[in-house]
This record gives C-alpha cells, structure tokens and sequence, in this order.
C-alpha cells in the first residue's frame, strides 16, 4: 500500500462518527446497511451521515451500490486489510513474531 494512500485512509478514519460508521459497517458484513439505517442507529443526521460516508468513500474504505430507492454502503475488506498490512509490515524488524495475520473474507465474501 502507498503511504498516502494509508495516509488518506487514517485520516478518514480519525474521527469518532467516522469509526462508528466504519466499525458498523465491518459488522454487517459484505452486504452492507442502507444509509438511512446507519443513521438511525448511530443517532447522526442525514447530512452528517452524508459527509462522514463521502470522506470514507473517498478514502476507499467504503463502496455504495443502489438498491430501488435506497443506497447501501459497506465496507471495502481488501482496504481494511491493505491498511493493516501496511501499518504491520515492519513488525518486530523483520523478526517472526506474533502480529495478526490479515483478516479472512466474512460472511462469504470472496478474496
């Protein structure tokens, strides 16, 4: 993973409704929530929910799809684990050690 990249990626998620919203959507797995079921279930606002959602987008830790008249987000997997990979890759200086092994696909996403 490039620095910036990783960068861009922490600093979207240096903020605590940006966290939550990314944290929930990790648990709900590859299908995602809808955006108005994010809002509801961390009390936010639509239009702060909307600028939350769009610095993740831009930090590609999300991705949208639209569904009839509702948007469902979810969590970008491979983006997750890039960025952990990233932040552990000089781990113990290149001695093995016991850092976490990237994060299998959930809920049967495939690699």
């Amino acid at each position: 993973m490039d620095a910036n990249i990783a960068i861009r990626s922490l600093a979207a998620l240096a903020h605590e409704s940006r966290l939550a919203v990314f944290r929930m959507l990790v648990t709900a797995g590859p299908a995602g929530m809808p955006a108005g079921e994010i809002a509801q279930n961390l009390n936010v606002s639509p239009s702060s929910l909307s600028f939350h959602l769009k610095d993740l987008s831009h930090a590609e830790l999300i991705s949208s799809r639209q569904e009839g008249r509702y948007v469902f987000y979810s969590a970008n997997f491979d983006a997750m684990n890039g960025l952990i990979g990233f932040l552990t890759e000089n781990c113990c200086a290149g001695e093995p050690c016991l850092t976490v092994a990237p994060l299998a696909p959930c809920c049967g996403e495939s690699s």
